[in-house]
């Protein structure tokens, strides 16, 4: 129990801190890292002095992506209540694969599922199972997706395969995230045997260039495009869909929670016509890494693809979890899912999702003011800017990285390079636009000025 405690304190302190830390780790930080390079001992070390390492060697180390000057890679500072059942669930270490492994993640499931359908304002019976990431979310509800389509045309995928199939044509937008094509490569349907919508200018897709296509059809839409934030014209794509009874599926990474907010409507509107949806609840709901969300409008197109039968399995009451996902052992993370929606309710998931669009679009006009290009419309929780010309802007993200202070990343956006500022901090709030653009803008002139 006292390594333990070593370990929370440490643990504690850090959170308590890291406001303050840099946002990069330092050069010595980095170097510091050379403690763990030792042989693998040969009878064991002692059990605290291993976590004093750890602490004292690892934490210089680390990203500050939990501080409140982070606006990197739509990452989420992780929320109080995240990080405490995080904690706790780690010390109960539950399998969530079935029932009766863990009763507390099975209920929790049930209670979590209801949440965030009614948070996010799908249909009522949408199924819901966690995952490592969205990557992994979007292949899980495209594995389903593919085996309805091909069911419909008398193939049955899990038991004869994919070899001899029906050919199924996937539809995707040219601006789709490059994971989206890893997981469209990982169910079997190809990264580049595609059907390629071209895009507008904020990489949405352009609905009027929709392909005249038959038999089983798959299309990938965008909930917030990863560099403008920009919204695919749901209502026009599940229009078409309908005509050619079509699997609608929506990558949302972190757009999806645009759902929960009513002032973001306008964006969403047909959003909740989709087939299956995909998400993180590491991004915009502040929870732990790692955590992925699938949901599909009808469960037992989950249960059809992942359902896996063994001898020791007991037949079980109440909700599978291991039937309806790729994995079968899998930690609970609906427990930090529900703590978060708890603590923040559904007012509160609205307020987090508004508050930090606000911050993206108060920050945009200051930098516009400011004398930098923002080459985005800013409709969500996206920012990008340029400075003068390609070295500039390369210059710019340089000196902001260097400078310390905050932590934004570079982007390429239509050929050139661009820098991406990301709000997606429940920490994050219109009151730091004019600090962040602050720290910005004077990096800005200092790299006009070493470029001159």
């Amino acid at each position: 129990m006292d390594a333990l405690r070593i370990a929370a304190d440490a643990a504690l302190d850090y959170a308590a801190s890291v406001d303050d830390r840099p946002a990069f780790p330092t050069p010595e930080a980095i170097a510091g890292l050379t403690a763990f390079d030792e042989p693998l001992p040969e009878t064991g070390a002692d059990v605290a002095e291993t976590l004093r390492l750890l602490d004292a060697a690892g934490s210089p180390a680390t990203v500050a992506t939990t501080a409140d000057r982070y606006f990197g890679f739509v990452i989420g500072g992780v929320h109080p209540a995240a990080l405490g059942a995080a904690w706790l669930a780690d010390a109960w270490d539950q399998n969530a694969g079935l029932p009766v492994m863990s009763p507390v993640a099975a209920r929790l499931h049930d209670v979590v599922r209801r949440w965030l359908v009614d948070v996010l304002r799908l249909p009522e019976q949408t199924g819901v199972v966690f995952t490592t990431g969205a990557t992994v979310a979007n292949a899980t509800c495209l594995a389903a997706g593919r085996d309805s389509l091909l069911e419909r045309a008398g193939w049955d995928v899990q038991a004869d395969g994919l070899f001899g199939a029906p050919p199924v044509t996937v539809v995707v937008g040219a601006h789709r995230h490059s994971t989206l094509s890893k997981s469209l490569g990982l169910v079997g349907l190809g990264r580049r045997r595609v059907v390629v919508v071209p895009a507008d200018d904020q990489g949405r897709l352009r609905a009027e260039e929709l392909p005249d296509v038959s038999g089983p059809v798959l299309v990938c839409a965008q909930a917030g495009e990863v560099n403008s934030g920009a919204f695919d014209p749901f209502d026009a794509i599940a229009d078409w869909a309908a005509d050619r009874e079509a699997w609608v599926h929506v990558d949302g990474a972190f757009g999806l929670w645009a759902l929960a907010d009513p002032t973001r409507a306008a964006l969403v509107a047909g959003l909740d016509r989709a087939d299956s949806w995909a998400t993180d609840g590491h991004k915009w709901l502040n929870v732990t890494y790692d955590c992925g969300i699938a949901f599909v409008r009808e469960v037992t197109a989950l249960r059809r693809t992942f359902t896996a039968v063994a001898g020791y399995l007991p037949g079980d009451e109440g909700f599978e979890t291991m039937h309806h996902t790729p994995q079968s052992s899998q930690r609970a993370r609906q427990i930090e899912v529900w703590a978060v929606l708890r603590a923040l309710g559904r007012t509160g998931v609205a307020e987090l999702v508004q508050r930090t669009c606000d911050t993206a679009a108060a920050l945009a006009d200051r930098l516009r003011a400011g004398g930098l290009d923002v080459v985005n419309d800013a409709v969500l929780n996206q920012v990008l800017v340029r400075l003068d010309d390609a070295a500039s802007t390369n210059a710019l993200v340089a000196a902001v990285q260097a400078d310390g202070r905050i932590w934004c990343g570079a982007t390429q956006w239509h050929g050139a390079p661009a820098m991406r500022i990301s709000v997606s901090s429940w920490k994050s709030g219109p009151e730091d636009a004019e600090a962040v653009a602050g720290v910005i803008l004077e990096c800005a002139t200092r790299a006009r000025a070493a470029g001159r």
